[in-house]
């Protein structure tokens, strides 16, 4: 089933000056939105509370003024600097929060205020914060993974449909991609590790792929895998080339979870074409 195929585009209907002003209250929404995806990208992977303590400077651990927590403007006051110790704030957090604001945008822009839209900026959301976590730690918390596969299988069967045996058989398949999508990558990890008697996957790539597959169905994921699969070969021969005295090398680990995040991501906007055009060869 290709689910993405009921993704439909354009702006939102009426007037010019309410699209303008939706825009900015979903910039706005998406900055705070990235505010929090950037707790979640420093806390999770080291299994900390996303509520306590507040938010603290990641250098001298003083805690974060109220008028120092605004997405992106703090920063831009603060010149990058933390007020109590001047140490400079990781350029990750303000990318982080414009990165959220964009693809929240984007989301609103391609698919307008529907559940479709929606449903693409929270996916944004999951991705954009499993691709930092995976690229800084080289982990993918099941704190995302995981309840993200249940909001896939719930958003396609959300979707519209005549009837409510429909609902459930498009939850039923946005599972049974998922399971699919899963196996596959166990499957390969399993061979790698048959042939070269170590591991080449994580399990959370896994479950990554999983949970792009509850959301995007078949093909819109095979294509994420594909592109994926390319990008981090890339990047891969080119730390090859580098040699392990800057950090390459064949035994360099890459965040391939990292690279299907992005992929994902472009397919969400970009992937329908693809696919459409490939298919015309099997007609």
């Amino acid at each position: 089933m290709y689910n993405a195929g009921r993704l439909r585009s354009g702006m939102l209907a009426g007037s010019p000056v309410v699209t303008i002003v939706v825009s900015i209250f979903v910039v706005l929404f998406g900055l705070a939105f990235g505010s929090f995806l950037n707790v979640c990208v420093a806390r999770l992977p080291r299994h900390e509370s996303i509520v306590r303590p507040g938010s603290r400077c990641p250098q001298c651990g003083a805690a974060i003024r109220v008028f120092d927590n605004l997405p992106l403007l703090s920063w831009v006051v603060l010149r990058g600097r933390c007020r109590d110790c001047r140490r400079q704030i990781p350029w990750r957090y303000p990318a982080v929060e414009f990165a959220t604001a964009a693809l929240f945008l984007l989301s609103f822009l391609r698919f307008r205020l529907t559940l479709a839209g929606i449903g693409m900026a929270a996916l944004c959301f999951l991705l954009l914060g499993l691709a930092v976590m995976d690229a800084e730690t080289l982990r993918l918390p099941d704190a995302f993974t995981l309840p993200g596969i249940a909001l896939g299988i719930i958003y396609c069967g959300l979707l519209p449909a005549a009837t409510t045996g429909t609902h459930l058989l498009d939850a039923a398949l946005a599972a049974l991609w998922a399971a699919l999508a899963a196996m596959a990558i166990l499957i390969v990890r399993s061979a790698y590790y048959l042939v070269r008697h170590e591991e080449g996957m994580g399990i959370g790539d896994a479950k990554l792929l999983a949970m792009i597959a509850a959301w995007l169905g078949p093909w819109l994921t095979l294509l994420t895998l594909v592109l994926g699969v390319v990008a981090a070969a890339m990047l891969g021969m080119v730390m090859i080339a580098v040699g392990p005295r800057r950090g390459g090398g064949a035994k360099a680990r890459l965040p391939f979870g990292a690279f299907l995040c992005a992929a994902a991501i472009y397919a969400i906007f970009a992937g329908r074409p693809i696919v459409h055009w490939y298919l015309r060869f099997f007609r």
